[in-house]
């Protein structure tokens, strides 16, 4: 049996769609393997969210180089940077077999087929619309053994930030009807999956049939279902429906990643954000009235584009506000085809040395945050779901929390147990213990409390 190596660069979506592409090629007689040195084709599927991303592709792309020379594999590039370049990558990268775009991740066996069966380089970045586009199914024989799954809810994004390249990369929204995820969802289950992470570049604009407050509500109806995630967010879709369902559904997990990107009002309305600070602070409130404890994490971006000592001074404001439980920032790349790149020197361009300075201030002060928050964990017993050995010490567990925090721990648990882990030492990325007994079943009852949840809170 042929061999693929699938290289992902980015973000969830990216895992999701490169689980895709396993499943898709295993269909056609392709098995998964874990080197390039074993693969008979490599594929890499990219991100185009910062310009270091794109630098990354063509570094792999130059190792990946001598195992094609030597062996003749195939070499192909999937996600947004190849909807991004077309054709282009194929006359940058000669050896590069064929590009192909995130709509197209059905057709890759396809694809692959063809620039095999008549040795010819292609380029498959057709965008299909809504009433084309066939979400590509989870094939839940792949899923068995494991504990967590991701499920594609809606893909692409309306919102065109002036720094985003998502909408030019992902397309226009498009929603997944309500019935085909929660199809997903129990052939998952019937094979071991306890934990359902729906994801979509602007998940909570779902508009699949049901609001997505209500599609978190049908997905937790799901019987086996124990807890459920979502990822990404946009602040102008936090509802008070949304807000309500983290009050109500105990298997919805009280953890929020919710990109602020900046502390800045002026900053925001140049990012295209459509919320004020205010406005975002008061989302947080409500969501953690609604939900005690719930950590919330965020996305930020320092050094934008007019970005005075002032208004990066208002972000660390925000962030000594929040503390965020754990944050991605970054400093501003330029990207294509943006708004925020065309006018960047119209709003003033931050030197890259205050930038890397600013970021460096930020960082300092989110991981204090970080570790203050696992620290507090120390000495209680928080509830885990198993996902497998860990990756530092096979002879360990790992798992995460409720809140989504990473544990290790030593114990005889298997994957998809939930046990409780006697919390012994923190960093500001994980948790360690011992397990010290199994978790007591969640609630499935609407409005009832999470008995666990607080227990380990109190």
């Amino acid at each position: 049996m042929r061999k693929v190596f699938i290289h992902t660069f980015g973000c969830q979506m990216n895992e999701a769609d490169s689980a895709r592409m396993v499943e898709a090629l295993a269909r056609a007689g392709w098995a998964a393997t874990s080197t390039a040195e074993e693969a008979d084709l490599v594929i890499l599927n990219t991100c185009a969210i910062r310009e270091k991303s794109e630098q990354k592709l063509l570094s792999a792309l130059g190792r990946y180089r001598p195992l094609k020379l030597e062996r003749g594999l195939r070499i192909g590039v999937g996600g947004c940077v190849a909807q991004q370049e077309k054709a282009r990558l194929l006359k940058k990268v000669p050896y590069v077999d064929f590009v192909f775009g995130p709509d197209q991740v059905g057709r890759l066996p396809e694809i692959v087929r063809r620039v095999e069966e008549e040795n010819v380089r292609l380029a498959e970045t057709e965008w299909l619309d809504s009433s084309t586009y066939v979400f590509p199914q989870a094939d839940p024989e792949f899923a068995r053994g494991r504990a967590t799954a991701f499920v594609t809810a809606m893909k692409g994004c309306n919102n065109v930030c002036s720094f985003c390249i998502v909408p030019y990369t992902r397309g226009r929204e498009v929603s997944r009807p309500v019935d085909e995820i929660l199809d997903e969802v129990r052939r998952l289950v019937d094979v071991g999956v306890r934990e359902i992470t729906l994801i979509g570049q602007n998940v909570n604009s779902y508009a699949g049939g049901v609001s997505f407050a209500e599609l978190l509500r049908r997905v937790a109806s799901v019987a086996g279902v124990q807890r459920i995630r979502f990822t990404t967010s946009h602040p102008h879709d936090l509802s008070d429906e949304l807000i309500a369902v983290f009050a109500e559904e105990p298997k919805v997990m009280p953890h929020f990643h919710l990109p602020v990107q900046s502390g800045s009002d002026a900053v925001l309305a140049r990012m295209r954000r459509n919320y004020t600070v205010d406005w975002y602070l008061d989302r947080l409130e409500k969501l953690r009235a609604a939900r005690p404890g719930i950590a919330i994490t965020t996305d930020i971006i320092v050094g934008f584009p007019g970005e005075t000592e002032e208004d990066f001074q208002k972000t660390l404001d925000l962030v000594e506000r929040v503390r965020f439980e754990n944050a991605y920032s970054f400093i501003y790349s330029p990207r294509p085809r943006t708004a925020a790149a065309r006018h960047m020197h119209e709003w003033g361009v931050v030197p890259r040395e205050t930038a890397v300075a600013r970021l460096i201030r930020l960082q300092a002060r989110l991981r204090e945050h970080s570790l203050e928050y696992y620290a507090s964990c120390i000495g209680t017993q928080v509830e885990v779901l198993v996902e497998g050995p860990s990756r530092y010490d096979p002879t360990r567990r790992f798992g995460r929390t409720p809140e989504n925090r990473v544990v290790n721990f030593d114990g005889d648990a298997e994957v998809g147990e939930t046990v409780m882990v006697h919390v012994e030492e923190a960093t500001p990325n994980s948790l360690s213990g011992v397990q010290v007994g199994h978790a007591p079943p969640r609630s499935t009852r609407s409005g009832e409390p999470d008995r666990v949840r607080l227990a380990v809170i109190s």
